[in-house]
């Protein structure tokens, strides 16, 4: 049985659906709002944090800093220092330089910042290169890290690839290996504008990610437990004000079986104990009336209709009559298809439907072959035999298609249903069968069947149906001289 899907069925699941969609579209809403505030939020605080130490640095010094440890000495001697772990050299190179004192003062600014701004994890200042580089080197760092990290060059990370130093970089939260982390820079310019190093906060992020798992998992659970109470209180509504009515006013329905002679109660006229007053209410009113007039009808037409049992059985009787004379006057006594009279009310049936643009038909024209030869040779008793057995087959192949006896030995095929649509395989069909049975010399003479076939379809610039038989005809003709020229 093909699956019911009942209005209760669909209410429930569309009241479930509702629910779902706006609990679950509020906490989402909730939760992403929520989310995106925090990372603003944070992302802001990044910002200022790094863009305020970046008012707070000595540009001249780094900027003296720069062009000593972007130098190939320092960068050799940097290399043996971490490949040694020793920065002694490196220390001594920058006292040598004047720049050493300046140097711990820095990293000791660096230091105290972190300090007294909370949830900075790291505060660095970097040299970017330019948009095609995918190195950073470290100036200062706010880690107790040995000196000889000044000057050491690091992979950016893939958000920042290809970016130039002088854009503005927005702030990023990401997950890597130091953690989570709010990501932002600052440029720091000289007196000429020049762009001297960029400052780099972190802040740690891990409590903030933390307490946001909190949140999702919180409002899950409140999301959760209010889709319960929710759906609970909605279908406990739903099934007393719809679903429980429409069951009750259903069954009434059901038990109502009018009959004649029988009282509005033995026939089961609706009765439902419905206490509210709505649209169900009103269909249950209307039902009732409904079904009391139908059992006043007919208990009242009861006698009427006996009374006129007799009047119709006469009636019955002469209809009866003129459709067998109807049926003898439009069918052909001899082969039992239609007759020349009926062939005349296709036609103008047909002729109708090209008027009003509606016509989709073809014409089957048959034309026995060789019927004056076995008449005059075998007698009229063989060649009725003889138009009977090639009528047969015309009607046998199209057995699905009225089929018309217009002349003595020419009959009209109209294909319907599958015959029109295989109306060509169904003229091979038949021209087969024609042809086996003519050459079929087991038969007698007059029963070896042979007529020639032709058809046409009706197309739109046809003015009627008497356009497309001739086209019929013509091809029927044509395949009889093609059948007398291979005898």
């Amino acid at each position: 049985m093909k699956f019911r899907f009942t209005l209760g069925k669909k209410m429930y699941f569309f009241v479930t659906a509702v629910v779902l969609f706006a609990t679950i579209g509020v906490a989402l809403l909730s939760y992403f709002i929520n989310a995106s505030k925090m990372e603003q939020f944070y992302k802001r605080i990044t910002l200022d944090s790094a863009k305020n130490y970046a008012t707070l640095t000595d540009v001249e010094y780094l900027k003296k800093l720069k062009t000593v440890v972007l130098s190939k000495e320092y960068q050799e001697l940097r290399d043996l220092a971490e490949e040694s772990d020793d920065e002694k050299a490196v220390i001594d190179y920058l006292d040598e330089k004047g720049l050493l004192t300046q140097y711990e003062t820095e990293r000791e600014k660096l230091r105290t910042y972190v300090d007294n701004v909370s949830d900075i994890k790291y505060l660095y200042i970097v040299v970017w290169g330019d948009h095609e580089n995918i190195y950073n080197m470290y100036l200062l760092d706010s880690d107790d890290v040995p000196v000889y990290e000044t000057g050491y060059y690091e992979e950016r990370e893939k958000e920042f690839l290809h970016l130039n130093a002088y854009d503005e970089m927005e702030p990023t939260i990401s997950n890597g290996s130091w953690g989570w982390l709010c990501s932002a820079y600052a440029p720091v310019y000289d007196n000429e504008g020049e762009l001297i190093c960029t400052v780099g906060c972190d802040l740690d992020m891990e409590d903030v990610m933390k307490g946001r798992i909190d949140f999702l998992v919180s409002i899950t659970v409140t999301t959760v437990i209010l889709i319960i109470f929710i759906l609970a209180g909605a279908v406990i509504f739903v099934h007393r004000t719809v679903i429980s009515p429409l069951n009750k006013l259903t069954e009434g329905m059901k038990r109502f079986v009018p009959e004649e002679g029988l009282t509005y109660e033995e026939a089961g006229v609706i009765k439902a104990d419905l206490r509210s007053n709505d649209e169900i209410r009103d269909i249950y009113e209307e039902t009732k009336s409904m079904q009391i007039r139908i059992i006043d009808h007919i208990n009242s037409i009861t006698q009427i209709r006996k009374e006129k049992e007799m009047v119709e059985d006469v009636v019955k009787s002469k209809e009866q009559e003129i459709g067998m004379i109807s049926q003898k006057a439009y069918r052909d006594s001899h082969t039992g298809v239609g007759n020349k009279a009926a062939y005349l009310e296709k036609t103008k049936e047909l002729d109708e439907l090209i008027k009003y643009g509606t016509a989709e038909f073809a014409v089957v024209v048959m034309d026995i072959n060789m019927l004056k030869k076995v008449n005059d040779t075998y007698g009229h008793i063989a060649g009725d035999e003889y138009i009977k057995g090639c009528c047969q087959i015309l009607c046998e192949t199209f057995k699905h298609s009225p089929v018309y006896r217009i002349g003595g030995d020419e009959f009209v095929a109209v294909p319907a249903e599958s015959d029109y649509r295989e109306r060509l395989s169904k003229i091979e069909e038949i021209n087969k069968k024609f042809a086996e049975t003519e050459k079929d010399e087991s038969r007698d003479p007059w029963l070896r069947f042979s007529a020639s076939v032709g058809i046409a379809d009706y197309t739109p610039d046809d003015p009627d149906f008497e356009t497309v038989f001739h086209r019929a005809d013509q091809m029927m003709y044509e395949n009889k001289q093609a059948h007398k020229k291979g005898r």
